[in-house]
């Protein structure tokens, strides 16, 4: 059974919209950035909704694992060494659909179970080095929430976050959406140096920005 690591949800006034693969490490630093200033704070009132932003059909190909390797790898040596500690190359899913479809299917069971399911399938693979892809492992993340898994879950609500992402222009992962204004992967900068080297640093000046158009 997952234990949630995030024992502060309750039902809020106001929702910050998220759009994100599930599979994306940069949104695992966003939203634990946005989740450990409303702890800090003591803002219940608010709530993350996380929409599906399924980059292997926004991309048309699969995520590449090496890739995905290389940026949780940079991440902890440069911005976040607090995160990705139990992270496996080897437990990464082939495809984010089935987590998204759970995503999906918790949000028809409430905000708050909605919440607790993005928040924890990002911790499951990331923190605890679990496959994300694995029926067992989503039955236990929706178990721990209260969410019935259906036996056929619906992959047009995948679609419809997909489609309606794009009509509200979001052009990566993640993109939040604080009152109508979009941030794209507001708390990181992310560039290459001359040699093709992956650079990643904290945005200070985007970061306290988009925190503080939430709080």
């Amino acid at each position: 059974m997952v234990t949630s690591p995030f024992p502060e949800i309750t039902r809020g006034l106001k929702t910050i919209e998220v759009f994100a693969d599930v599979r994306c490490p940069f949104t695992h630093v966003g939203l634990r950035r946005f989740v450990d200033r409303r702890r800090e704070l003591g803002r219940g009132d608010l709530r993350l909704r996380v929409r599906a932003w399924p980059l292997e059909l926004v991309n048309g190909e699969p995520l590449d694992p090496d890739l995905i390797d290389e940026e949780v790898a940079e991440l902890r040596r440069q911005v976040a060494p607090d995160l990705f500690g139990g992270f496996s190359r080897e437990a990464f899913p082939a495809t984010s659909l089935p987590a998204l479809r759970l995503a999906a299917a918790a949000y028809e069971d409430g905000d708050d179970a909605s919440e607790q399911v993005s928040l924890s399938l990002r911790w499951a693979l990331f923190e605890e080095g679990r496959d994300i892809g694995d029926p067992a492992v989503l039955a236990d993340i929706a178990a721990a929430a209260g969410v019935a898994i259906a036996d056929s879950p619906r992959p047009e609500a995948v679609v419809a976050d997909w489609q309606e992402g794009e009509r509200r222009g979001v052009v990566g992962s993640p993109h939040f959406f604080v009152s109508g204004e979009g941030f794209f992967c507001p708390s990181l900068d992310i560039t290459h140096d001359d040699s093709g080297k992956l650079r990643i640093r904290v945005d200070e000046a985007g970061l306290e920005d988009f925190l503080g158009r939430c709080f």
